[in-house]
């Protein structure tokens, strides 16, 4: 069993990535979820947390609201993405238990000072209340078993054409990070975008009973499902990642997030030519996407077996 906390923003792919973290009951122990302000304000993506918490019965798991919005500047949001609830067209019960008390970063600190080598971070929202965690105690980065992130890019943007939204959401806390000292795993666009979901995967998540009224429509909030294209569920990469590496090829770099430039704000700057610099990044750079689908959907279906 691997022990993870989840830092995100649900956030429709957020929701898709908690779903397989549900569904990967045997390997994985989900500590903790913590929320920050992103696809939409902090108070909508800790609602849809709790209310994924419930769905899905991940009911031993707190969850801990964190920083609103970024650490130096303006507030970016996805809400033409995600809709003004940030689960798009998914409809949940509305939650009956609240979330923790305290604060994200807080709880970051005490849980990673409890365990020290056992916790993976998979993060999948802006990095705030991560770089906040590193700035309270450095020493994070060595109780941290491993950090995952979905975030950045090698290539392309997504929010503009130079960078990633969870990275221009908040660059300076990304920078913070990123050069904090540890090995940063990071599952940019480049391989998010080509585990689409297509046709043939959408039939895979129909029949999957009351788990399918969060999947389908989750599934399909990002584009039009064709039989060789599709939507990316960005976020359930990085969870698919801790549970079997093997998926991804990834590549040592060093990685800098820009924070100054007037047209590249956010950009991950990837330098695969490491020479005698200490990488500070493993880089994903490709995924086999029907082992990827296999894992998720078998991951889907043990769950909707217990969800009924």
């Amino acid at each position: 069993m691997k022990k993870i906390v989840v830092d995100c923003d649900p956030g429709i792919d957020d929701a898709l990535a908690l779903a397989l973290v549900a569904g990967c009951s045997d390997s994985l122990d989900l500590v903790g979820v913590t929320t920050v302000g992103g696809n939409v304000d902090l108070e909508l993506t800790t609602a849809n947390a709790l209310a994924l918490r419930e769905f899905l019965r991940l009911d031993e798991a707190p969850v801990t609201p964190g920083s609103a919005g970024a650490l130096l500047r303006h507030t970016v949001r996805a809400t033409h993405v995600h809709g003004v609830t940030g689960l798009g067209d998914v409809v949940l019960p509305a939650p009956e238990r609240g979330p923790a008390d305290g604060h994200a970063v807080d709880y970051l600190v005490e849980t990673l000072r409890a365990a020290p080598g056992e916790i993976t971070l998979v993060a999948v929202g802006p990095l705030t209340n991560l770089a906040l965690a590193v700035r309270r105690e450095p020493r994070i980065v060595e109780w941290a078993r491993d950090l995952v992130i979905m975030g950045g890019s090698y290539t392309r943007g997504n929010h503009n054409p130079a960078a990633e939204f969870n990275m221009l959401a908040d660059p300076e806390a990304a920078a913070i990070v990123f050069e904090a000292g540890w090995t940063v795993t990071m599952l940019g666009l480049d391989v998010t975008l080509t585990a689409a979901v297509t046709s043939a995967v959408l039939e895979r998540l129909r029949p999957l009973g009351r788990l399918s009224d969060l999947l389908v429509p989750a599934a399909q909030s990002y584009g039009v499902v064709t039989e060789v294209s599709g939507p990316a569920i960005h976020d359930a990469c990085a969870v698919a990642y801790v549970v079997d590496p093997s998926l991804f090829t990834c590549v040592p770099a060093v990685v800098n997030v820009e924070t100054m430039g007037q047209f590249t704000r956010g950009m991950t700057v990837t330098d695969f030519n490491v020479g005698d610099r200490r990488p500070n990044a493993l880089v994903a750079t490709a995924v086999d996407v029907p082992r990827f689908w296999d894992l998720v959907v078998g991951a889907y279906e043990k769950l909707a077996v217990r969800l009924g």
